[in-house]
């Protein structure tokens, strides 16, 4: 482990130098996992947030105070420290140049990681497919990766934030759960056909899949990651 940087009260990424590491594709995951003195294993399934042209490989972790994993990683993790680690792992949730779009990406909470490698992907390799992102998070300081995506520097991209509970006074964005009239107003019309990849908590998830359904975007060309834990 390189470094360690942390995003807010909750969430830290992790940097890693591998020095055979294969590459990976934006959208991909990797397998942590960690074995204590007395044999006893326990694993972890992470999406890498940093882009395949960055210099180090980066997972963002979420704390979970009943963790068997997250606590370790947040809050005792050294740098020097070496971890066993699988990957990269997956290849239904990626983006690359050759994909098209236009797309549209949906995130919840933490869902925001493997996201933030395809922007930046996209970023590092000047693609000019138009790219949408509808971001929820709980509030401004919760809200991963905040600099980047309140500056957004990419002309072809567009993002769009929610904040569900606690908005600053001069907040512009939503101040609400995503929902079928955000969608309509924020994310690509149907008929454009987008790509869609939509990842979070599994109730966020199952919600904002199946409201792009009933919408009338095709099945077929929305991806889904999703994890445990509450909406966001």
């Amino acid at each position: 482990m390189l470094e360690t940087v942390v995003e807010n009260s909750q969430a830290t990424t992790i940097m890693f130098d591998f020095p055979d590491w294969p590459g990976f594709l934006a959208g991909q995951h990797v397998d942590v996992r960690l074995t204590a003195q007395d044999g006893y294993q326990a694993q972890r399934s992470y999406s890498i947030s940093s882009a395949p042209e960055d210099e180090h490989v980066a997972i963002t972790v979420e704390r979970l105070d009943d963790g068997e994993v997250s606590p370790f990683l947040t809050g005792e993790l050294r740098v020097g420290d070496e971890l066993e680690m699988r990957g990269p792992i997956g290849g239904y949730f990626v983006w690359q140049d050759t994909d098209g779009g236009p797309v549209q990406l949906v995130a919840g909470g933490s869902g925001v990681a493997p996201l933030r490698s395809i922007l930046r992907h996209h970023r590092a390799i000047a693609s000019t497919v138009p790219m949408r992102l509808l971001c929820s998070a709980r509030s401004l300081e919760l809200l991963l990766y905040r600099d980047e995506l309140t500056s957004p520097v990419d002309d072809h991209v567009e993002i769009t934030l929610t904040l569900t509970r606690d908005q600053p006074p001069d907040w512009a964005g939503y101040g609400r759960r995503v929902d079928r009239d955000m969608l309509v107003e924020a994310a690509w019309a149907p008929a454009h056909q987008p790509l869609c990849y939509v990842c979070g908590p599994t109730p966020f998830v199952e919600t904002v899949a199946g409201t792009l359904v009933d919408l009338g975007y095709d099945p077929g060309r929305i991806r889904t990651e999703r994890f445990g834990g509450t909406g966001t």
